[in-house]
């Protein structure tokens, strides 16, 4: 081996390689720089890395080979026992060095004290399209291009679009204007906060069109961007709104094109005209809930452009609210097969939405949201659905996290500020709840949703008045048959809480002839429910059971199975419960199997079979991390004498007791399902021989609950 070296020594094979290697690494730094410089496609640059290593081994074999003298280049000659001073002498040496020298601090340079090169985050635009004007006379212009301008400058990652419907509704509840054009666009604007107005006008040009876009700052009403060009046919018009709004990118600072063209494939993708003003009118039905319609215009967009994604997406969602399940799940099937044709942004919405509204995957759901959020973090809609998915699977401080990002891009939209109180409130932040309610109720007091947040905020403070005061605000607030309705509901939902059950089950009966005279059968039937847990209050079980009955004949969604199931429980009526429970435990959503096993867990309870109540209870809790499985299962604890599991399942219950605030993630308040929740407490502490603090949960049990019954009456027992 020492020969060997000294071998590669006398025909310089390691200076040869320490001069390769710093050659090679200065150039493969050099062409980093200028193949970035000069946008060179990634290849080019593995390919000098590429030859470089190839190269290595190559010059050392040379090296080996032949050696260069004052005589030139010759095969090497025989080896001696004496190290002979090669060409150049120890000259050759310091240039190695340097070579290698230079290499290092260049390195250095480029990755360490330049960086690597840091994309600039930037801070979001919010847009508001105005309505184009047409001066070609055509109708069909009308309210086609508005979408397709919509969806082209949403290509960049920073922009997000304001809903151009509810800027126009709410214009009309406020009676400024009647049609979006850019004055009320502009006004709407800085009323909600919106950075820029987009205002479109085409014109006939020959045989052609020619059409301009101008970016309006809406505070000052100065242009940012002025853009126009012509199409040469109809056919051309969708593609050239593609050019300018690409264009409108670049001057608002996207630096993601690259050319014109490049935006165009990020653009509405409709083969016609047709297809996008039908698609334009179905997307304001569906805004206004008017999917019988929406339905019919996405009907045309598809027969006018077979391939048209969206508008089967939208077509599918509005034929799933009508319960139209089999439709909608063929017309999902349509569209996912057609994401091809959506863009990056309405490819995410459609998986997230399909998660979300078919399959009620709410983990999918919330993957596919936030990764567009992710690369498009100023999409309002995108950190809306985020929440709501957040939201419903049970991560509420999620929900109320991507709440608080969309009011930093729209901070002043009632929508948002109410979701973020209601957010608050699920995730017993009641607080933030109250405070929130408050800013959007002293801004808007017209806006009824705001009310119920505070209601809840005030009786979870223990102030049963402030909370009906609330109640009876956002009846006045609404003027609508829905406010006046809901309302009903909460101020029923207090009376039970706080046991005044002939309140409840007085003022309640009333609501529902009101509601059933107006075709709410939906709101009817929820208050049946309430009135049968006040008659079971009452002790009055055989009206309860019929209560329910009557409630399900209206309605039968989860939130109305699971209560009748417990109220027929608790009436003696076990079969009809084990129906429900068997039904529930059948069906593909996560949330109702969970209900249906704690329905079956709160039966083996009843039966005396402990073990295998708990046991179903933690199956359920598994599937379902609910509020009401939790305190159910805290129950079948205390049944089997495991007080210390039974108290901290109880605790736990009381911890998340935002969650029971409106049980059913419907905003509908249930309150009243937390009255007994200080009794069973204590029951549990009792057991515990935690003698004081249990004393203090009967207190509070019964300071509260100005009614009868049995577990009042334990519960003074028990303090005596």
């Amino acid at each position: 081996m020492n020969k060997f070296i000294r071998e590669l020594r006398r025909r310089e094979v390691f200076r040869t390689a320490g001069l390769y290697v710093g050659v090679a690494w200065i150039l493969i730094e050099v062409s980093s720089v200028f193949f970035d410089a000069f946008e060179a496609p990634d290849w080019a640059l593995q390919a000098v890395i590429i030859v470089a290593v190839i190269g290595f081994p190559v010059t050392l074999g040379l090296a080996w080979i032949y050696d260069i003298s004052e005589s030139g280049i010759h095969v090497q000659a025989d080896p001696t026992d004496t190290i002979v001073v090669p060409f150049g002498g120890r000259r050759m040496d310091f240039v190695v060095i340097g070579v290698l020298s230079v290499a290092l601090i260049f390195s250095v340079y480029m990755n360490i004290v330049s960086g690597p090169k840091v994309v600039e985050e930037r801070e979001p635009i919010s847009v508001l399209i105005a309505d184009f004007v047409n001066r070609t006379g055509d109708p069909l212009f009308d309210g086609s291009l508005e979408q397709a301008l919509l969806i082209g400058i949403e290509g960049a990652s920073f922009v997000t679009s304001y809903n151009r419907a509810l800027a126009l509704s709410t214009a009309k509840t406020l009676e400024l204007g009647e049609v979006l054009d850019r004055e009320l666009a502009q006004l709407m604007a800085v009323r909600q906060d919106v950075d820029l107005v987009l205002d479109g006008i085409v014109e006939s040009k020959g045989d052609g069109y020619e059409i301009g876009v101008i970016a309006i700052d809406a505070e000052l009403g100065e242009p940012v961007a002025d853009v126009s060009g012509t199409a040469n046919s109809k056919a051309d018009v969708l593609a050239l709104i593609g050019e300018l709004t690409a264009e409108i990118r670049e001057e608002l600072g996207d630096e993601s094109i690259a050319t014109a063209g490049d935006a165009t494939s990020e653009t509405f993708t409709a083969a016609s005209l047709q297809a996008a003003k039908h698609y334009t009118t179905a997307i304001d039905h569906s805004f206004a809930g008017e999917h019988e319609q929406a339905m019919d215009n996405f009907s045309l967009a598809v027969e006018e452009d077979p391939n048209f994604g969206r508008a089967y997406s939208g077509w599918a969602l509005s034929a799933f609210k009508l319960g139209r399940q089999e439709e909608a799940e063929e017309l999902w099937d349509k569209a996912l097969s057609l994401m091809n044709t959506m863009t990056e942004r309405e490819r995410y919405r459609t998986l997230g939405l399909y998660y979300a509204a078919v399959t009620r995957n709410y983990e999918k759901a919330v993957e596919s949201f936030a990764n567009l959020v992710e690369k498009y973090p100023a999409d309002a809609a995108g950190h809306n659905n985020l929440a709501v998915a957040s939201f419903l699977s049970l991560d509420f401080e999620r929900a109320k996290q991507e709440g608080g990002a969309i009011l930093d891009i729209y901070p002043k939209s009632r929508l948002y500020r109410a979701n973020y109180a209601l957010y608050a409130m699920y995730s017993s932040d009641f607080d933030v709840a109250e405070q929130e309610a408050l800013s959007l109720i002293q801004d808007s007091p017209e806006y009824g949703s705001a009310y119920l947040p505070l209601a809840i905020a005030s009786i979870a403070k223990g102030d049963l008045d402030a909370a009906q005061e609330a109640y009876q605000h956002m009846a006045e607030a609404e003027r609508s048959e829905h406010g006046a309705s809901f309302a009903a509901l909460g101020l029923g939902d207090i009376d039970v809480y706080a046991g005044n059950f002939e309140s409840a089950s007085a003022s309640l009966t009333a609501a529902i002839q009101t509601d059933l005279a107006n075709d709410n059968k939906t709101a009817a039937s929820i208050k049946h429910l309430a009135i049968a847990q006040a008659q079971l209050g009452s002790g009055n079980t055989r009206a309860a059971a019929a209560s329910a009955d009557t409630a399900l004949s209206l309605s039968s969604s989860d939130s109305r199975r699971v209560p009748a199931a417990r109220i027929y429980l608790e009436a003696g009526r076990r079969d009809a419960a084990q129906a429900i429970a068997e039904e529930m435990q059948q069906e593909l959503p996560v949330h109702t199997r969970a209900y249906g096993l704690m329905l079956q867990g709160i039966i083996h309870r009843d039966d005396g079979d402990h073990v295998k109540s708990i046991d179903t209870m933690r199956q359920a809790n598994k599937l379902a991390d609910l509020w009401l499985t939790r305190f159910e299962l805290g129950r079948s604890y205390l049944a089997a004498e495991q007080y210390a599991e039974a108290l901290d399942e109880f605790t736990v219950a009381f911890e998340r007791r935002g969650e029971a605030t409106a049980m059913f993630l419907d905003d509908t308040p249930t309150y009243r399902f937390l009255a007994t929740l200080p009794y069973w407490t204590a029951r549990a502490q009792d057991g515990l021989q935690m003698q004081t603090a249990a004393n203090e949960n009967y207190r509070s049990f019964l300071d509260r609950w100005s009614g009868e019954g049995p577990l009042p009456t334990d519960a003074r027992e028990r303090l005596q």
